[in-house]
């Protein structure tokens, strides 16, 4: 690919604008180094992971790669045998933390919504959960070495904290002395080079003996550790030269575990580096309003309401195009400042966007074309230094275009043949367009010649289009109309202007009759344009119009199918209703009649089965519902399955089998016994797989068999954590609990702010604060509870 061109379309603004929705430094380098592909799969598939992204970002919110950072230095330092300090470890812990709330993130929408290429990145990155655990163990976000990295260090800064309060006690016990406070510049403690001092008066130097260790920049304050503590601070300098040796050999330790992890961790930053970048390329998809548009590699462009990514949205004015198919050539004229030159880099630098796996802002539908490369003569390139002229610059560009171009190439021409005679220019312009033509490649080239318009009506593959002016208003609106020639509306300009009719009368005759013929012919074809586009507008207002009766026809419909499917209820529950009560007069009809056949009437018991069988039958058969339209065949009722008793019509739960042919149902408080046959199902048990599939939740509590004070909501986003923070103060309240503690992490604090805000409004909560040293900083918030 000509690297000029991404000068002349102005590409590297695109790449400037997309590194701004990078979340780390990772993926704004691959954002600003974007380069566009001639290979097609190679740019379906850059496309097809921008709208996975694209999927998952609308689908869950913003990926979770917050507080990554390039930690490749630090690795390479690592594999050499450097120790690495505490930050970078906390850093490296960090990445591998980001990993791992990648892939949840990702295949939280993988299983309802297939995303396979994100899918596949997010599982190439390798499992480094223990040694994350390890490192933050060891180390903070602060990028200090944690007392609990080992017994050793926890040991000796006990001891480094007592020594330093019995030093800070011995020394304020004797800045509290009257006898001594006369002596002193200040009653405070405090250090130089390591050792505790105090402020003394030069007077009394020879008082306290012991170090001098430094003086005030007047020479009147000494800073002098006395002699009755200098060796408690020996002592503390040992004890601090321990904790140096115990904190150099922790991060030694870790150091060496980075070490033989580096290839896996250089791979893992890398995979999040695209991830990020991806994420980045559909989020600047979603703010542009960008679509997804369709690629080939027979040089087919089609535009439906293209707009330049460049310009204000609401001052745009979108374009339609279509190169490739019935013609290769699109020739525009049209006045200055119409508009022609913009439609001409929307052309190329939505080209080179699709080619770099980019969404383009255009409507649905559109299609754009891989080309081997774009080259482009736009605009005045007229060199001083070279002693060029326009047209010089003009020609030498084109000619380098010329040995370049190739079948599969896109060429932009703007003022074609423009700077010098206008007939040798005219002739020059065919002549070039000619040649490319002819060797298959695809062309967009401006021009005023009224030569080339005549060229282009007669030569196929190539056709005319302008750039549509108002002659009312005498101001260009901007649009590109394909198949119309501009004109050049000076006659009609110049007259709206008051310029005298006579003139522009002698100016007419002064145009020849071919001329005329050629301004009358695109007149006639502006007008039907017009009508044609008048009648266009009426179609679509008819479809609109249509399609709103449509609308509130079905509307009306459901309606009335919902009102009928109602009034079928009604009366088969009321036709239930007189056959049960039938049922019971026509049973006890039965009893008595066998009381008379025992008697001596000799009436048969199959006969009275039959007569129940009867009223059994005549009983309506309950509706269905929608779904047993399809003729399903019914589930057999299991336990837990929802069901509705008919002889009752009440709903209840089946809680156990009693037989193959009755079940116990759970109607309320009471537990019966129902025939099968008297039961409809209503909704199945839900399976045992509902916890498996809802594996990809991202809220987890940190609570065991007995309820907990604390609730990690880290990597979550707001709306989520809010619900779980709301359920976890409910269950604390029923725990008695006074206080407890909710883990969000450092973040970018908007996890943070949004917890805090929504305990500010709850009823439930006392107060809260941000937790203290040992309670986890800024990334736990303990609230108070009433």
């Amino acid at each position: 690919m000509d690297t000029k061109i991404f000068k002349t379309l102005e590409y590297t603004k695109i790449t400037q604008s997309l590194a701004k929705y990078a979340a780390t430094d990772l993926g704004e380098e691959l954002a600003l180094n974007l380069k566009p592909s001639s290979d097609l799969e190679e740019v379906k598939r850059s496309l097809q992971a921008t709208d996975e992204a694209y999927t998952v970002d609308r689908l869950k919110g913003g990926a979770p790669l917050s507080g990554v950072k390039d930690i490749r230095p630090a690795l390479q330092r690592a594999r050499i045998g450097a120790i690495l300090n505490a930050l970078e470890l906390w850093e490296i812990s960090a990445l591998t933390n980001a990993g791992r709330r990648m892939n949840r993130y990702v295949n939280g929408v993988h299983e309802d919504h297939p995303v396979p290429l994100l899918n596949q990145l997010v599982d190439s990155i390798s499992d480094q959960k223990a040694l994350e655990d390890d490192i933050r163990h060891c180390v903070d976000n602060q990028g200090d070495v944690l007392d609990q990295a080992s017994v050793e260090l926890a040991t000796v800064r006990r001891e480094l904290r007592i020594g330093e309060t019995r030093i800070r006690e011995k020394l304020e016990s004797m800045i509290r002395s009257q006898s001594t406070a006369k002596m002193l510049q200040d009653q405070l403690v405090t250090i130089r080079n390591d050792r505790y001092v105090i402020p003394v008066k030069q007077e009394y130097r020879g008082h306290f003996g012991g170090i001098v260790h430094d003086q005030s920049s007047s020479g009147a304050t000494l800073f002098i550790e006395p002699e009755a503590i200098v060796m408690m601070n020996n002592k503390l300098r040992e004890t601090k030269l321990q904790e140096e040796r115990e904190v150099e050999r922790i991060l030694s330790r870790l150091t060496d575990r980075v070490g033989e992890q580096v290839d896996l961790l250089l791979y893992d930053t890398d995979t999040i580096a695209l991830l990020d970048f991806i994420f980045a390329k559909a989020r600047y998809a979603h703010e542009s309003k960008s679509v997804l548009p369709m690629m080939n590699d027979r040089g087919y462009i089609k535009l439906k309401r293209g707009r330049h990514p460049l310009i204000p949205r609401e001052v745009v004015v979108p374009t339609d195009l279509e190169l490739g198919n019935d013609y290769t050539t699109i020739i525009v004229t049209g006045p200055n400042t119409g508009g022609k030159t913009v439609s001409l880099k929307t052309v190329g630098l939505l080209s080179l966007m699709a080619m770099s796996g980019l969404f383009i802002p255009a409507n649905e539908g559109s299609q754009m074309c891989v080309f081997d490369a774009i080259y482009a003569d736009i605009g005045d390139e007229q060199s001083i230094e070279q002693s060029l002229s326009t047209f010089s610059s003009h020609l030498t560009n084109i000619i380098r275009i010329l040995k370049q171009m190739t079948p599969k190439s896109l060429v932009l021409m703007d003022e074609l043949g423009a700077g010098t005679d206008p007939a040798e220019g005219s002739a020059l312009a065919i002549a070039l367009l000619e040649h490319m033509h002819r060797m298959g490649c695809r062309i967009v080239a401006t021009t005023h010649y009224s030569e080339l318009k005549a060229y282009a009506y007669e030569r196929k593959g190539i056709i005319n289009a302008s750039m549509e002016f108002d002659v009312q208003t005498l101001r260009p609106t901007y649009r590109l109309l394909i198949g119309v020639p501009g004109r050049s509306n000076a006659f009609a300009i110049a007259e709206r202007l008051g310029l005298p009719t006579s003139i522009i009368e002698h100016a007419k005759g002064e145009v020849t009759e071919e001329d005329l013929r050629i301004e009358t012919m695109i007149a006639s074809l502006e007008q039907n344009r017009l009508r044609a586009e008048e009648e266009r507008h009426s179609a679509e207002q008819l479809r609109r119009n249509n399609e709103a009766l449509r609308a509130e026809l079905e509307a009306e419909r459901a309606k009335y199918e919902a009102e009928r499917e109602k009034r079928m209820e009604r009366a088969e529950d009321e036709a239930r209703s007189i056959v049960d009560k039938a049922r019971k007069e026509a049973e006890e009809a039965i009893e008595e009649l066998r009381k008379l056949a025992q008697e001596g009437a000799k009436l048969q018991d199959h006969r009275m089965t039959e007569a129940r069988k009867k009223l059994d039958e005549a009983a309506p058969a309950k509706k269905l519902g929608v779904q047993n339209k399809q003729a399903k065949a019914p589930r057999e009722i299991g336990p837990g399955d929802e069901v509705r008793v008919y002889s009752l019509n009440q709903k209840g739960h089946v809680v156990e089998m009693a037989g193959a042919t009755e079940a116990v149902v759970q109607l309320g408080i009471m537990k019966m016994k129902v025939r099968k046959d008297d039961l409809e199902l209503i909704s199945a048990a839900k399976p045992m797989e509902y916890e498996k599939q809802k594996s990809g939740s991202k809220v987890k509590r940190s609570r065991d068999e007995h309820f907990r004070s604390e609730l990690d909501l880290r990597g979550e986003n707001v709306e989520e954590a809010i619900i779980e923070v709301d359920r976890f103060l409910d269950e604390a309240l029923l725990s008695n609990l006074g206080q407890v503690y909710i883990i969000h992490g450092m973040g970018t604090g908007v996890l943070r702010t949004g917890v805090q805000e929504f305990l500010r409004r709850h009823r439930h909560v006392k107060s809260f604060r941000l937790g203290q040293y040992g309670e986890g900083g800024a990334g736990v918030t303990v609230a108070e509870l009433k």
